[in-house]
């Protein structure tokens, strides 16, 4: 018989729900919000402690998310180990395989994790064996607990939350006031669409400046940067992997001083 769901978690829904309305009030809809109940009645989840994601109108799990949930449902241990044969350190791929034992002389649930510089962030570049090892563990815990949702961490590009925007945009100076008043605004839009898409605003920063026909973005007047920001999220609505595609274009390796 399926247990019935407690007190604390129809409370733990309602806080879940407010939270969701606060973080993304033009996104969330009425699927999302029953999903969202679901996961809160079945699993415990906790939006006020990062165990679920909104991207791209979908819900993510997130690593410390499934953590907290083998916590709960009494977890006796995970074992990790790489597949030595499939592994390669030198163009940095790794493989893992994680076990996830729910209780102590159980079978345990098996989930493989890869990763390499084609399939990770660019902000994550250099911890492939790290992000290939998550992604197993996490593999294994969704399968041990029955959670559907993808996890954050095995969607390549959005392995890692994007950083501030810096420096921030400069207004355009015309003969007006020299105010700048309504940069935060064209600022605020920007960074809207580095989070909503999960964008390495480092690079996004190189393909405005790029756009703009400028060295530096700050040297941008403001109809270019508006009309890099409608470019923009064209772009991302249509075709965000082609984007990202357009957005490693500029990420140029550093050469070293001979």
């Amino acid at each position: 018989m399926k247990r019935r769901p407690g007190k604390n978690w129809r409370r733990l829904f309602r806080e879940n729900l407010a939270l969701a309305k606060k973080l993304w009030p033009s996104q969330i809809c009425k699927s999302h919000l029953k999903a969202l109940e679901n996961l809160t009645l079945s699993y415990g989840i906790s939006l006020g402690s990062g165990d679920l994601k909104l991207l791209e109108n979908r819900w993510y799990v997130t690593h410390s998310g499934l953590l907290s949930l083998a916590e709960r449902k009494g977890c006796s241990g995970i074992r990790v180990e790489a597949i030595r044969s499939l592994c390669d350190p030198l163009s940095n791929r790794w493989v893992f395989r994680a076990i996830v034992f729910k209780k102590p002389g159980l079978k345990g649930f098996a989930g493989f994790g890869d990763a390499d510089p084609s399939n990770v962030s660019f902000l994550v570049r250099g911890a492939e064996m790290r992000v290939a090892e998550t992604r197993a563990v996490n593999r294994a815990l969704r399968k041990a607990y029955g959670i559907g949702l993808c996890s954050v961490e095995e969607l390549g590009s959005l392995s890692a939350p994007p950083k501030p925007l810096a420096p921030p945009l400069a207004s355009r100076r015309n003969g007006s006031s020299g105010s700048n008043s309504d940069q935060p605004r064209l600022r605020d839009r920007l960074c809207f669409l580095i989070r909503q898409h999960n964008l390495d605003p480092n690079l996004v920063k190189a393909y405005a400046a790029d756009f703009c026909g400028t060295q530096t973005l700050k040297e941008a007047s403001r109809d270019s940067v508006e009309s890099f920001i409608a470019e923009l999220a064209a772009f991302a609505k249509k075709d965000r992997g082609g984007l990202i595609c357009k957005l490693n274009s500029y990420a140029h390796p550093v050469e070293a001083t001979p």
